[in-house]
């Protein structure tokens, strides 16, 4: 990737349907261009999708916590393996200190919420977990 491939997925990021002619005009660039630089993006699965971001507060009823895993020794491909089939995990990151992963939870109530850490709590390779309730989002 060059830097007009990095301009263009920042511009992406920042709308992901701006039209191809805007985001040609922000580039300098011809419109063809910018159609084979996304094609090839694609292609490649660098973009490997588009999606919506809501304000935090258009869902109030989504529940959303954070929960820091530690792995059992070298379990760590397994427990990822494991952690990304669960349909309450909607993101997942690789980090560094006290834990070994970090993953993003999501659910409709409490009562799923409860549900989702049980069958993580079972989930083979985890040696430790620690969960904390997203309250409140500022920036």
């Amino acid at each position: 990737m060059d830097e007009l491939d990095h301009a263009l997925i920042a511009l992406l990021r920042s709308d992901a349907r701006m039209n191809v002619a805007d985001l040609a005009h922000k580039l300098k660039v011809s419109r063809g261009t910018v159609k084979n630089r996304i094609r090839k993006l694609e292609d490649s699965q660098v973009i490997v999708g588009y999606t919506v971001r809501l304000r935090p507060d258009a869902e109030p009823e989504r529940i959303r916590a954070w929960m820091g895993v530690q792995v059992e020794g070298n379990q760590t491909r397994q427990v990822i393996a494991s952690l990304l089939g669960e349909p309450g995990v909607s993101s997942l990151h690789d980090t560094n200190g006290r834990w070994d992963l970090l993953a993003e939870l999501e659910a409709r109530s409490m009562t799923e919420l409860s549900q989702i850490l049980e069958r993580i709590r079972l989930i083979s390779g985890i040696r430790s977990t620690e969960t904390s309730i997203h309250l409140a989002t500022y920036r």
